[in-house]
């Protein structure tokens, strides 16, 4: 509900979710503790408390021991240390660790990253592993990538954030460890959706907390403890001294209570989410039989959303248009600048520019509901008429 009252479908939770009444509450709590959590006086004990609390708990609900915990500000964050951090301190060990592997297909936290050290430190390569029409990477291409042993990290989105294309990380763990290649994860969209990949398939993963009902500003990178990291950022040496600075308590606090709702409800929460989101895919299809779903019903995908191209529109247009009518959504990722532009997810797909102009993402999460999807459905048939005409306008 906007706030002159108007109902309007928030269909945007890939981009960030609505903040959870547990996340508020406990991040309202911690910020009333005073005291640095690194002091040793009774009041830095206190917060400590506090922060320990909170660590813990994020850690039972991953299932991994705390000292594999760095807290970030973010999956941006969390992402540019799993690739940026770990070419270097793995090159540093090893010289002959030259290069790093990322999916054609993956956030630009992660590809972007892959160029930029390339950039910087020419002698780290960056590679892309290429992604087939349903953005699976292909395990053959992804083995040639590996098989000179010169990859130190292969990273691959558990969900992409655009299709919701979901990966076979136990597959391409067994490739990775035939080549001494440690394997990230980027399982920001998948939390909550998808049962998390085993500790076995993966050496580091990323979460953000914004996604999943927790403040914008925190974030988790896990990472096992034999994972080399260069140093990127210097201070006191805090979380192993891969990451100083003090920790923010209250964002940790909200953090772990965000999660525990997300892990508690994961099962029955996927399952009302996919629900909404055939019915969203039915009632698409019913009103354009010409739109063409991303990802087939029997590709392998997270469930929470809705990737679908409307030939001849103009993606823009329709955005604003939903916009007007009451509708949140977007045409993919919401992490370049607020500017839209053509989709590197696509192309790598195969889908040409021409095609992807008119890519609408539709995601559910936790306050979705079945009016969301009927907000949607009658907004749709008149903004996709007339962004059709500005389509056509345009070519």
């Amino acid at each position: 509900m906007s706030a002159d009252g108007e109902r309007r479908a928030y269909l945007d939770h890939a981009a960030t979710s609505v903040l959870r009444p547990a996340a508020r509450e406990a991040f309202v709590e911690a910020s009333l503790v005073q005291g640095n959590p690194s002091s040793v006086h009774a009041t830095g004990r206190r917060a400590r408390a506090v922060l320990d609390d909170a660590l813990e708990l994020i850690a039972e609900l991953l299932e991994v021991p705390r000292s594999w915990l760095i807290m970030t500000s973010g999956g941006t964050e969390a992402d540019n240390l799993a690739i940026r951090a770990v070419a270097t301190g793995a090159v540093a060990a090893d010289s002959s660790r030259t290069a790093v592997a990322v999916a054609a297909t993956d956030h630009p936290a992660v590809v972007a990253t892959a160029r930029s050290l390339q950039a910087l430190t020419p002698s780290i390569e960056a590679r892309l592993l290429p992604v087939d029409d349903q953005g699976i990477l292909q395990a053959d291409r992804a083995a040639d990538a590996l098989a000179d042993g010169a990859v130190s990290v292969m990273s691959t989105a558990l969900v992409n954030n655009e299709t919701g294309a979901l990966q076979d990380l136990a597959a391409l763990a067994a490739i990775a460890r035939a080549h001494g290649t440690l394997v990230h994860t980027d399982a920001v969209q998948g939390v909550g959706h998808v049962r998390r990949p085993s500790w076995d398939d993966i050496d580091l993963m990323s979460l953000s907390g914004h996604k999943i009902g927790a403040p914008v500003g925190v974030g988790v990178l896990v990472a096992k403890p034999d994972v080399p990291f260069g140093t990127t950022s210097t201070g006191g040496g805090q979380q192993r001294g891969v990451r100083s600075g003090t920790l923010d308590l209250a964002l940790a606090a909200a953090f772990a209570a965000a999660l525990q709702e997300t892990v508690r409800d994961r099962e029955q929460e996927s399952r009302r989410i996919r629900a909404l989101a055939r019915r969203l895919r039915d009632g698409i299809r019913q009103i354009d039989s010409s739109a063409r779903l991303t990802l087939s019903e029997e590709s392998p995908q997270s469930g929470h959303i809705v990737h679908v191209v409307f030939p001849g529109a103009h993606s823009d247009s329709l955005l604003f248009l939903l916009d007007e009518r009451g509708v949140d959504s977007s045409a993919g990722s919401a992490c370049s600048a607020g500017v839209t532009q053509a989709s590197p997810v696509l192309a790598a797909m195969g889908l040409s520019e021409e095609d992807a102009r008119g890519a609408l993402r539709l995601s559910l999460g936790w306050t979705s509901t079945d009016q969301d999807v009927d907000v949607l459905l009658q907004a749709l048939p008149e903004s996709l008429r007339r962004a059709r005409a500005v389509g056509a306008l345009f070519g």
